[in-house]
């Protein structure tokens, strides 16, 4: 274990957890991630791997099957894997975000007939927000589902959908007016849809289309999709929670958890960053010296480390914070927006230190540098994190004038 990033106050099974998936890490995924990802090919092997340690079932209560383990264990295996390669923790991220919304918010049967699957690992989950026209404005979203009977009609064009071709359970947000009048505030009128799904691309279902993967500078192996639904027919009863009108609440929920984990992933990357620059610092020579000996060097290992451990420790405080049944909002939002920065320094930092290495895609930094970017877009993006900060902060700090 590194003197870096440690937690303090782990249980025997937190660190038992924690140790296995770091092992199943160092054996199973660096190994192959570069090759992997060069390829953008999905890696299957890893999937199955992870799935065998019961990981898709982390947080699923053991009712449902799973290991009923806290935000803050999932968190700290997220940190690890995304220290192997970041596209595996993605493909958990959003599964775990429909499990969530799931025991959150769900009705007894929507959690009877998915909770119990997805933490087998056997249905697994994507969550759709976004729309090509709108990006971080989710309120201006316009894919509708309109009431028919005992049925809704779902219509529209979503974007960015991770897990979009692999999964078979994806929770869709849309625009339903029904029992809502003229007027009624624009995120007041959404609704989160439950659509199963067959695996794959084209036509999945009638009315349902995943087109292709999206050709991604980095992140690649994860499929990221677009989602078209065109008279897409969910029975009423895949209306998450049974109640129209809540989804926007519901996906706000989900996606605060989320970022609790996208600081995880940052945390991971810049820590793999870090260990790649110290390790090539100590081989590579120049002037007769390890360049690890030059104190320009030393000076980027200094801040390198430190924005390490700052992460790390702010995550820990957030995932703690929504254990504790409070709210963290602010925190997730600071965790996010200060792991996913300092992420990209660190990881620039040890690009800098392979010199001319660093642009070859024989060496690992390479891969990291072109991954780091999307944790500053994915989840909200850094400016919208400090909407968010600087909100609560307001409310926090109300002037007693």
């Amino acid at each position: 274990m590194s003197r870096l990033a440690q937690t303090p106050g782990l249980t025997d099974v937190q660190q038992e957890i924690l140790a296995t998936v770091r092992e199943f890490v160092d054996k199973e995924i660096l190994p192959v991630a570069t090759e992997l990802e060069h390829r953008d090919e999905y890696p299957s092997q890893i999937v199955e791997g992870l799935k065998e340690l019961g990981l898709f079932g982390l947080m699923i209560p053991e009712e449902y099957g799973g290991l009923g383990e806290s935000l803050l264990t999932y968190a700290l295996c997220v940190e690890e894997i995304a220290r192997g390669w970041m596209s595996v923790s993605g493909i958990i991220n959003t599964h775990f975000i429909v499990a969530y919304m799931l025991k959150q918010h769900g009705t007894q049967e929507q959690k009877d007939t998915f909770l119990p699957r997805m933490a087998a690992g056997e249905v697994r989950g994507a969550f759709s927000m976004s729309e090509p026209a709108l990006g971080s404005d989710v309120s201006a979203i316009t894919s509708k589902g309109v009431r028919d009977g005992d049925e809704y009609v779902l219509d529209g064009q979503k974007m960015w959908l991770t897990n979009g071709g692999t999964s078979s359970l994806v929770a869709v947000l849309c625009r339903s007016d029904e029992g809502h009048p003229e007027g009624t505030a624009r995120h007041k009128s959404m609704t989160t849809f439950l659509v199963e799904k067959e695996p794959g691309f084209g036509e999945v279902r009638p009315g349902l289309t995943i087109p292709g993967k999206i050709d991604k500078m980095g992140y690649k192996g994860v499929d990221t999709t677009e989602l078209i639904m065109d008279g897409l027919r969910i029975p009423a009863n895949r209306v998450l929670g049974g109640v129209t009108g809540r989804g926007f609440y519901q996906m706000m929920d989900g996606v605060e958890v989320g970022r609790v984990n996208v600081a995880a992933r940052g945390c991971g990357v810049a820590q793999r960053a870090f260990e790649l620059g110290i390790s090539y610092a100590q081989q590579r020579h120049t002037f007769g010296k390890q360049i690890a000996q030059h104190q320009a060097i030393q000076f980027k290992l200094a801040e390198m480390a430190t924005k390490v451990e700052a992460a790390h420790a702010m995550m820990v405080n957030a995932a703690r914070k929504k254990d504790s049944g409070e709210r963290n909002d602010l925190e997730a939002g600071m965790a996010k927006y200060l792991a996913s920065e300092y992420c990209k320094e660190v990881v620039e930092d040890a690009f800098r230190i392979h010199g001319g290495y660093g642009f070859s895609k024989e060496y690992e930094i390479e891969r990291l540098y072109r991954e780091a970017p999307m944790l500053l877009i994915g989840e909200g993006t850094a400016e919208i994190q400090k909407m968010i900060i600087g909100r609560r902060l307001l409310e926090e700090y109300r002037f007693q004038g």
